[in-house]
């Protein structure tokens, strides 16, 4: 019986060295999974840095794009703004200078209206300025003119109308006091360098 239980002891501690031998090699195994899942969730971290990274600058570039485009959406507006305050200062400007004459300083009136003038009118009036202060100066004529109302049409680049609404009151030497008058004028502005001049003037029914 000694002898039977000596090989059931042998094969017991055979199992028992085999079954060890099994523990120590599937530790090994597990090891490398924890430190491959380790390594896919440190790379994971750094992809999503880089995905918050690389997102946060499109939205910084997206949002100076934005504001430039707004800024100069805005200049834009503005220096158009700008503009037509300019034409209708100038074609107001214009008609009162038309309508506002006195034999006293009428050469100095003359040369208002022809500093505030260019192109066709500016050529046209130059060369009538002389008998017309030849005139006013005969009748010792005044006139003061008013504007009443002032608009502007639409415009086209550096080219503008202006309708304006002028009431003149005129006295002559020697003549009976006279009614004031309204007259109405469509007056062409133009764009000359940093200022606006009246390039054309038309009298309106």
């Amino acid at each position: 019986m000694a002898d039977d239980a000596a090989p059931a002891e042998r094969e017991l501690s055979e199992s028992t060295t085999e079954g060890d031998g099994d523990t120590v090699s599937d530790s090994k195994p597990a090891a490398a999974t924890a430190e491959a899942d380790d390594d896919v969730r440190s790379r994971t971290r750094i992809s999503a840095d880089r995905l918050a990274l690389i997102i946060g600058l499109v939205v910084v570039v997206a949002l100076a794009g934005l504001a430039g485009c707004l800024g100069f959406r805005a200049y834009q507006s503005h220096q158009a703004d700008e503009q037509r305050k300019l034409f209708l200062q100038v074609g107001r400007q214009g008609a009162l200078n038309l309508t506002t004459i006195d034999f006293h300083r009428a050469d100095a009136d003359v040369q208002r209206i022809l500093d505030g003038a260019t192109g066709e009118f500016y050529d046209n009036f130059s060369q009538r300025s002389r008998p017309f202060i030849d005139l006013v100066t005969r009748a010792q004529s005044v006139s003061v003119g008013t504007v009443t109302e002032a608009g502007l049409e639409p415009q086209s680049g550096d080219d503008a109308r202006v309708l304006v609404a002028v009431m003149v009151k005129t006295s002559n030497a020697g003549a009976a006091e006279q009614e004031p008058r309204l007259w109405r004028m469509r007056l062409s502005v133009q764009k000359v360098g940093n200022e606006a001049k009246v390039s054309n003037v038309e009298f309106v029914p």
